[in-house]
C-alpha cells in the first residue's frame, strides 16, 4: 500500500488551461487518429495524438517544419503558420496496404503494430458490421487466425497456437473475463460479449503474461467496446442505431438498438441486444455419421425416443436466446482527465449440450436431458484515464472492476426419474494500476500492478421430476477464494530509426483457500491451500529496413497458475471416467520463441509470415489418480475409473501462419490467410499423443469488390483433415462428434464452405446486407466439434444509423 500511496502522491492533480488543439482524421472516414506522431527535426520535439485524435500545439509554436506520421498513412509536412492557417485541422491519406495498425493488447497502451516484436491481429468496427456475425465467437472465426470449436450453438470456444480454453486469456476494456472456474475443456464464456457494440477486436498470438499474467500461453483476445461520445464543437449530440437480422439455417430473429447522449464534458451510451435461434440445421451433403435420426422427449410422463423429421438435418436440442444490455457513463472535465463507468450483463436461456445428447448406452440414448442453465455475465467497471508531463508517469490508467459469472449443469440419465442440477456463482474483483512514460522519442516505459480475487461458490442437487422433491447432492467445486496479484515493467527502446527493442518482466503470486465437504465423497482433506509465486519475461526486436519491410523476433515465457478447477472440481470428463480434486499443483509454464515478418511489394501485394515454436512444461493435465486408495469409485450409478489434474506432462507445439493481401485494381481486393500447426504431448507411460487442441489446417480466403458505397465479398472457409492416427488419444473414442473413416475409425473430415455477401446503403443512414453462406450446402463439422456447421444459410440484415 506504501507503493500505491507514493504513485498517487507522484500523479497528483495537474491543473488545465485552453490550449491549440491540432484534430486529426483519417481522409476516407472522419474517424480520429490516435498514436499520431508529431515530431520537430530541429529540436527533436516529439507528441502523440490522444483518443480522440487531439495533439496540444503549444509546444510547436513557431516552428518551420513538423512531420506528422501515422504507420499505413501518408506522411506529411507543416509548419504551425500552416497548420493554423486550416484552423488546426488535418486529414491524413491512408494508403492502399497497410504494415501497422494502432493496438492496445501488447502493452495495454497504444501502440504501432510494426513497432511491437509479437504478431497482434485486428478486427475492426467496419469488419465486424460487414461480416455480421451471430456471437463474438464467430467473429473471431472471421479473423482467419482462430479456430472455433462448438460443443453447442449456444457456445465457441476459440483454439491459438495449439491452446485453447483456459491457456488463453479474454480481456474485456482491459479486464480479465477468465474466472476461477474456467475449465480446460472446451468453455463458451466469449458468447456473453455482444458483437454490436464492439469497436475493436485483438488477438495477440503468443505469450502475454508478462502484461496479463496467469492464462495467456497461447495468446490474449483483447475486446474493446464503444465509448460515449462527447458533442464536439456542437452543444448536444443524439446518435445511434437500430440493426435487424435474420438468418434462416436457425430462425434467428435479433435485434439491437443503441443510444449516445453527447455534451460537451458529459456522454452517455445505452446499448440493449436480444437474440433467438430455433434448432440449428445442417448441410445435406457431407458424412452421414453427422446425422442425428433421433431425439429424446418427455411424453405422458415417460422418456420416449422421438424419430427425427424428414432429413434429419435439424440438430435437435440446440436452440437458445441471449440479451444483452449495456450502460456507459463518460465524464471528462478536461483534457487532462477521462472518467468512465461500463455496466455489462448477458444472459442466455438454458440450452442443450448437443454432443452429450449423442450419446448412447446399450444401443439407448445415455440421457434424457444434458443442459446448461442460464449462463450470467455481469460487469460494473470504472476506468480513470489521467495525462500529465510529470517525472514518472505521461499516461495513468486505473480500472476498478467487478464481475459475476454464473452457470449451471441440468443432466438425467434416460428414464432416470432423478435430475442432477450443479449451480456455480462467481464474484471477482480487480484492481489494474498501469502507467507509461515516454522518456524520449526512443525511449518508453510502462508498468502496472494488478490484484484480483475471486470467491467461488458451488452447490448441487437432484430433484425427483414425478414428485418435485429436491435434496442436496454433490457440488462440482469446493467453496473457495482464488487471489491472483503481480507487478509488472515493460521497456520498448529506439536503437535507431529502424530497430526497436521491447523487454518485459512479471513477478505474479498466486493463492487459493478451498474448503471440501465429506457429505458425499470422502477426501483425504478437508481444506486446500495453494501459495505459488511465477516470475515470466520476455524480450524481441522489431525491425524496419524500410517503410515496406517489418520483421519480428521474440522470446517470451508464459505461465498458468492452477484454478480452482484444476484444484477442486469433481465431474464426468468421459464415459467410464470421473475427475476427482487434487490439492498438490504448481504452475505450468510456457518458453515460445517467434520469428516473423511482413513486406509489402509497392501498393499491389503484402504478405506477412510468422513461425513459432513453443514448449509447456509441467503441464496441467488429466492423469489416473486414486482416492482414498482407489482407482475406481461409483459416479452417478456408474463404477468410474478416478482421474484428477496433475503436473504431468511436456507438450510442444509448432506452427506457422501466413497471410496475403492483393490490391489488384481500385476496386477489387484478395485476401488470404492460412494456419498450420502441429502439437505433441506427453502421455503417463512417457509416449506422445497429439494435442488436442492443435487444430488442423485451417484458412480463409476473401475477394472483395467496392465501389462508391457497394461492398461485396466472396469468401471461402476451409478446413483440412485430421486423420485418425493425429486425433490425440482422448479423443479417438468419442464416436458422438466424429465422422468414421473407410477402416470405421473416428476422425475429422476436410471441408469448405463458400459464401457470399453483399453491403449497400439505400439511403446515407440506411445499409442493407444480404448473404449466401455455405452455398453448397456443405454438411461439415470444425474438428473436435460436437455440433455440425450450418447448412445453407440466407442472411439478411437492415441496419439504420441516426
Amino acid at each position: 500500500m506504501k507503493i500505491l500511496f507514493m504513485l498517487l502522491c507522484m500523479l497528483g492533480w495537474v491543473g488545465y488551461a485552453p490550449a491549440q488543439m491540432l484534430k486529426i482524421t483519417d481522409q476516407k472516414t472522419g474517424e480520429p487518429l490516435q498514436q499520431v506522431t508529431l515530431i520537430n527535426p530541429s529540436s527533436e520535439l516529439i507528441s502523440l495524438s490522444n483518443e480522440s485524435g487531439e495533439v496540444d500545439m503549444a509546444p510547436f509554436v513557431g516552428s518551420k517544419s513538423i512531420l506528422i506520421s501515422l504507420m499505413g498513412y501518408e506522411t506529411v509536412q507543416r509548419s504551425f503558420t500552416e497548420l493554423k492557417s486550416q484552423n488546426f485541422r488535418i486529414a491524413l491519406v491512408p494508403t492502399n496496404l497497410q504494415l501497422s495498425e494502432i493496438v492496445i493488447s501488447g502493452t495495454k497502451w497504444n501502440q504501432q503494430s510494426a513497432n511491437l516484436p509479437i504478431k497482434i491481429s485486428t478486427i475492426s468496427k467496419e469488419r465486424i458490421a460487414f461480416q455480421n456475425p451471430q456471437t463474438a465467437a464467430d467473429l473471431l472465426g472471421i479473423s482467419g487466425k482462430v479456430y472455433i470449436q462448438k460443443s453447442q450453438q449456444g457456445g465457441g470456444s476459440p483454439m491459438i497456437r495449439g491452446f485453447a480454453t483456459n491457456r488463453l486469456l479474454y480481456v474485456v476494456d482491459g479486464v480479465r473475463m477468465n474466472s476461477a472456474i474456467f475449465r480446460g475443456g472446451n468453455i463458451q464464456n466469449v458468447i456473453n460479449l455482444d458483437p454490436f457494440i464492439l469497436d475493436q477486436t485483438e488477438v495477440l498470438f503468443g505469450p502475454g503474461s508478462v502484461i496479463y499474467g496467469s492464462d495467456a500461453i497461447g495468446g490474449v483476445m483483447s475486446f474493446q467496446t464503444q465509448k460515449p461520445t462527447f458533442s464536439g464543437e456542437k452543444n448536444f449530440l443524439v446518435s445511434g442505431k437500430l440493426n435487424s437480422r435474420y438468418s434462416s439455417s436457425n430462425q434467428e430473429k435479433t435485434i439491437h438498438a443503441d443510444l449516445n447522449l453527447g455534451w460537451k464534458k458529459w456522454a452517455l451510451l445505452t446499448s440493449f441486444s436480444n437474440w433467438d435461434y430455433d434448432h440449428l440445421r445442417q448441410g445435406k451433403n457431407g458424412p452421414d455419421d453427422y446425422l442425428k435420426p433421433f431425439h429424446v422427449k418427455r411424453l405422458n410422463g415417460i422418456d420416449q425416443i422421438v424419430a427425427q423429421e424428414k432429413g434429419r438435418l435439424k440438430q435437435i436440442p440446440s436452440a437458445y436466446s441471449q440479451y444483452n444490455v449495456m450502460q456507459k457513463i463518460r465524464f471528462k472535465p478536461n483534457a487532462s482527465w477521462d472518467f468512465d463507468y461500463g455496466f455489462h450483463r448477458s444472459q442466455t436461456s438454458p440450452y442443450g449440450r448437443y454432443d452429450r445428447h449423442n450419446r448412447t448406452r446399450n444401443s439407448l440414448p445415455r440421457y434424457a436431458e444434458w443442459n446448461y442453465g442460464p449462463q450470467v455475465w455481469q460487469l460494473n467497471l470504472l476506468q480513470v484515464k489521467h495525462t500529465a508531463d510529470l517525472r514518472l508517469v505521461d499516461q495513468m490508467s486505473l480500472k476498478i472492476a467487478h464481475q459475476v459469472f454464473e452457470e449451471s449443469r441440468i443432466d438425467r440419465s434416460f428414464q432416470d426419474p432423478l435430475r442432477t442440477i450443479q449451480e456455480e456463482h462467481v464474484d471477482a474483483v480487480s484492481i489494474n494500476w498501469d502507467f507509461q512514460k515516454l522518456i524520449d522519442e526512443k525511449h518508453t516505459v510502462s508498468y502496472g500492478i494488478e490484484w484480483v480475487k475471486n470467491k467461488v461458490e458451488s452447490t448441487g442437487m437432484t430433484q425427483q421430476i414425478e414428485t418435485g422433491q429436491v435434496q442436496a447432492g454433490p457440488a462440482r467445486y469446493p467453496a473457495a477464494d482464488w487471489y491472483t496479484w503481480g507487478i509488472y515493467l515493460n521497456e520498448e527502446f529506439g536503437l535507431s530509426q529502424k530497430a526497436n527493442l521491447q523487454a518485459g518482466l512479471r513477478y505474479s503470486r498466486n493463492q487459493i483457500s478451498a474448503t471440501f465437504s465429506d457429505e458425499f465423497y470422502s477426501f483425504p482433506f478437508e481444506e486446500s491451500e495453494l501459495n505459488e509465486g511465477a516470475l515470466t519475461g520476455s524480450l524481441g526486436v522489431a525491425i524496419r529496413p524500410n517503410s515496406d519491410w517489418v520483421v519480428q523476433g521474440n522470446f517470451g515465457t508464459a505461465f498458468r497458475a492452477p484454478n480452482v478447477d484444476d484444484l477442486g472440481k469433481v465431474f464426468d470428463s468421459e464415459p467410464g471416467s470421473v475427475t476427482v480434486p487434487n490439492p498438490n499443483l504448481r504452475p505450468e509454464y510456457a518458453y515460445s520463441v517467434d520469428l516473423g515478418f511482413a513486406k509489402k511489394f509497392r501498393d499491389f501485394v503484402k504478405v506477412d509470415f510468422s513461425a513459432y515454436y513453443t514448449i509447456l512444461d509441467d503441464a496441467l493435465v488429466r492423469r489416473n489418480f486414486s482416492l482414498n486408495g482407489a482407482d475406481s469409485i461409483r459416479y452417478q450409478g456408474e463404477l468410474s475409473q478416478v482421474q484428477a489434474i496433475q503436473n504431468a506432462a511436456q507438450a510442444r507445439v509448432f506452427g506457422l501462419q501466413m497471410g496475403m493481401e492483393m490490391r489488384i485494381s481500385r476496386t477489387l481486393k484478395f485476401f488470404t490467410d492460412l494456419n498450420y500447426q502441429q502439437g505433441k504431448e506427453e502421455l503417463s507411460d512417457g509416449s506422445l499423443s497429439p494435442s488436442r487442441h492443435a487444430a488442423p489446417f485451417f484458412g480463409l480466403s476473401r475477394l472483395e469488390y467496392q465501389k462508391k458505397g457497394l461492398t461485396a465479398q466472396l469468401y471461402f472457409q476451409y478446413q483440412g483433415e485430421q486423420s485418425f492416427e493425429h486425433l490425440a488419444i482422448e479423443e479417438r473414442n468419442k464416436d458422438e462428434i466424429y465422422a468414421k473413416d473407410q477402416n470405421g475409425n473416428n476422425y475429422s473430415p476436410a471441408w469448405y464452405t463458400a459464401n457470399f455477401k453483399v453491403s449497400y446503403p439505400i439511403y446515407k443512414t440506411i445499409h442493407t446486407l444480404v448473404g449466401i453462406e455455405n452455398i453448397t450446402d456443405q454438411r461439415y463439422r470444425p474438428y473436435s466439434s460436437g455440433i455440425s456447421g450450418a447448412g445453407r444459410n440466407i442472411l439478411i440484415s437492415l441496419s439504420y444509423n441516426f
